[in-house]
């Protein structure tokens, strides 16, 4: 599944495409994705403009000149591309990465003809993502998104609010980093990373962040800037390509080049002067990747 650096790469790479542009015509081509797709789909996004296009965790939001909000998960293996048409956009402009899989055309289920002469299809072959259309209004409190918690890539994510959320509690610290209530993106690869960088186990409990009083010590001081910093390389590099990932022209996303702990099982420890060998352990049916000599 795509996670937040992905995410962001898409949404960046469509947003010079979609932004200002006017939807003339929707092709919808299945019934359902993971989910139906909104009554009156096509009819209610053709003569719409986006006016704005953003990411909230790890959905791709596109507001509408009518009030409405297209809210798109790319699942599993969902791919958003960019057919230029009669219309020709920089290969840059364009953005450079995108996540899916072999883009067979018997798996695009949506298409978007937009009045530049671009259209933006959305395939996807597991059908494990899902397009919603939600009034501007409602967005903060939908099932969806009102429950989640800060962006990574914010200030809101700071040491005193991440030590306000882990004090007392006894869950393991990934999965509290992985819970969406607390820091809304973060997912199994980029924690790995971001504990293997701070030297935290990701087996110790979450109470390890944070004095008794709910202040934030030591090790969630080191934490919170390098859960930025592994994110923003990641979108920098365009995002990590493990099996679907794939460049717009069938390049790979190259952060998985960069990584320091995850899917190095047995391998010797990347950190100068540690001895140790990377351990795999499985966490909530999650594999999870760490350094239990350096690591603490």
């Amino acid at each position: 599944m795509p996670e937040l650096p992905e995410v962001e790469t898409v949404c960046r790479g469509l947003e010079p495409v979609l932004r200002g542009a006017r939807v003339v015509r929707v092709e919808q081509r299945r019934a359902d994705l993971r989910f139906p797709f909104p009554p009156r789909f096509a009819a209610r996004l053709e003569g719409q403009t986006v006016e704005k296009l953003e990411r909230r965790s790890k959905y791709i939001l596109a507001q509408l000149s009518g009030g409405e909000v297209l809210v798109v998960h790319l699942g599993m293996t969902g791919r958003l591309s960019v057919s230029s048409g009669t219309h020709q956009f920089q290969a840059d402009t364009l953005g450079s990465y995108v996540y899916g899989s072999g883009a067979s055309p018997k798996h695009d289920h949506a298409v978007l003809h937009l009045e530049s002469g671009a259209s933006v299809i959305y395939n996807d072959p597991r059908r494990f993502g899902f397009m919603l259309l939600i009034a501007a209004k409602d967005v903060a409190a939908h099932p969806l998104f009102k429950a989640l918690g800060v962006e990574p890539l914010s200030e809101d994510l700071s040491a005193r609010y991440l030590a306000g959320r882990a004090v007392g509690r006894k869950l393991d610290t990934k999965a509290f980093l992985m819970d969406q209530r607390h820091v809304a993106g973060l997912g199994n690869i980029y924690v790995c990373e971001a504990l293997f960088r701070a030297q935290l186990s990701p087996l110790a409990p979450a109470s390890r962040l944070a004095f008794r009083n709910g202040a934030p010590n030591n090790r969630c001081e080191a934490l919170v800037p390098v859960i930025r910093t592994v994110l923003q390389e990641a979108i920098a590099a365009g995002g990590s390509t493990l099996r679907d990932y794939r460049h717009t022209d069938g390049e790979s996303g190259t952060f998985q080049d960069d990584f320091r702990v995850y899917g190095r099982e047995g391998e010797p420890c990347m950190r100068a002067g540690c001895s140790g060998k990377v351990r795999r352990s499985v966490q909530s049916g999650r594999s999870t990747f760490w350094c239990p000599k350096c690591q603490k």
